[in-house]
């Protein structure tokens, strides 16, 4: 048996592998072997490709050297969505000389049938290599390894199936949004609405790159962030209320006499940032929540005891991204909260969305985040160009700060906000 394999290989001309093969060890999923079962098992042009493949990055592992270079590979009508890849040892490993990857939009929400993923598959392995990333950190699926030409091809078929292209280079990226509330009791809005509006809106920017650089939309239900918008996404929508958190204290009772006193304090009581929750002798929930924060710790913990108040919305936050010019960033609070219920506050949001994006492509250098846009000019006179009022709620954490005295902090708010009704009063009378 052994025999009829190693002249089976040697017919195919199987690259060896030694370096990749070390991959394949440990508790692990390996994409390697992921790769090889494409050689021993795809189509015959699949396995060709995939074989020079491995061969290629087992070469790339032997010298230290990624032999990839990129190029220009486009589809009729659009500038961007494809990741063009031409090999540098074509000779070497021509098979896989050309292996372009496509980013495909995925459904708000991440919402498939079976049956549209079975036509998605099927079509990358008529026209691709069969590899698919599912999805990449952009939020796309990544369909990887295609011809230039078959891109044309696969793309076509794919965009008579309903889908589209997502973003690459300078522009607008794919936007991604949590399951949200189809599935998910914490969502304080529609996530998957917010999504299709905005990017609907915005869809020329993602087709044809004309930003400075990247721009990412993300949209969460709750402050659990399941698609990390915080610290990820340019434009953060985060789902949140204002109100209080509700609560059953019957099941609060449940929870301690199943879980136990010292749990629940453990978990629960002693791990609130604000030191805004304290369990009372009869084992109800006391909370302060002019102190909470809308972390979810509590209401992750004590799922069927605790849940977000009745007063939904959102916040959004600007500027956050991953290492470039200035390392790190968190987003920004700029709209501490915001309703997102009528159509008119979906309008409210689509037009605060294209004023951003406006402001980015106007003010911002080139291969610069709107994060660090803002961090060169200074928070102020982003604030003054978006019309935005500053507002004691974009403070982060005021109570806890060691720089700043906030004795008074809430007289003081109560004092600005009194002084913003008054002048809003006095414009409208003026009016």
């Amino acid at each position: 048996m052994k025999d009829e394999e190693t002249a089976k290989d040697a017919d195919r001309k199987i690259h060896p592998t030694p370096h990749l093969d070390e991959l394949e060890g440990g508790p692990w999923p390996s994409f390697i072997t992921g790769i090889k079962r494409l050689r021993d098992q795809g189509s015959e042009g699949n396995q060709k490709m995939m074989n020079d493949l491995l061969g290629q990055l087992n070469h790339s592992y032997e010298n230290r050297m990624g032999y990839w270079k990129g190029g220009t590979v486009s589809v009729f009508g659009y500038g961007g969505g494809i990741i063009p890849r031409f090999s540098e040892v074509a000779k070497q490993f021509p098979e896989s000389k050309e292996f372009h990857t496509l980013r495909v939009m995925p459904p708000a929400g991440y919402h498939y049938t079976t049956e549209i993923l079975r036509k998605m598959c099927d079509i990358w392995e008529r026209h691709g290599s069969g590899l698919i990333a599912f999805h990449g950190q952009s939020g796309d699926i990544m369909f990887q390894g295609c011809t230039t030409e078959n891109t044309q091809k696969a793309f076509d078929e794919l965009n008579e199936i309903g889908f589209d292209l997502g973003g690459a280079g300078p522009a607008l990226r794919t936007a991604m949004s949590c399951v949200g509330h189809a599935r998910c009791e914490q969502s304080c809005f529609d996530e998957v609405r917010a999504h299709r509006t905005i990017i609907n809106k915005l869809l020329d920017e993602m087709h044809r790159p004309s930003l400075p650089y990247k721009f990412k939309f993300k949209f969460s239900g709750c402050a659990n962030d399941c698609v990390n918008a915080i610290h990820r996404a340019d434009f953060a929508v985060i789902g949140t209320w204002r109100d209080d958190i509700k609560v059953d204290q019957e099941k609060v009772k449940q929870h301690v006499k199943e879980k136990g006193r010292k749990y629940t304090i453990d978990t629960v009581i002693s791990m609130c940032p604000t030191r805004a929750l304290s369990l009372n002798d009869d084992d109800t929930l006391d909370i302060d929540n002019k102190s909470c924060v809308r972390c979810m710790h509590c209401i992750n913990v004590m799922t069927k005891a605790l849940s977000p108040g009745d007063d939904r919305g959102i916040s959004i936050m600007i500027g956050g991204k991953r290492a470039l010019k200035i390392g790190d960033l968190m987003g920004i609070m700029v709209v501490p909260f915001m309703k997102l219920e009528t159509d008119e506050d979906f309008a409210k949001l689509e037009e605060f969305a294209e004023r951003v994006v406006e402001f980015f492509a106007d003010n911002a250098l080139e291969h610069e985040r709107i994060g660090e846009t803002i961090d060169r000019i200074g928070l102020p006179a982003f604030l003054e160009a978006m019309e935005i009022e500053p507002d004691p709620n974009m403070v982060n954490h005021p109570r806890t700060s060691c720089y700043v005295r906030t004795d008074d902090f809430d007289t003081e708010a109560e004092k600005w906000f009194e002084k913003r009704a008054a002048e809003k009063a006095a414009e409208t009378a003026a009016e």
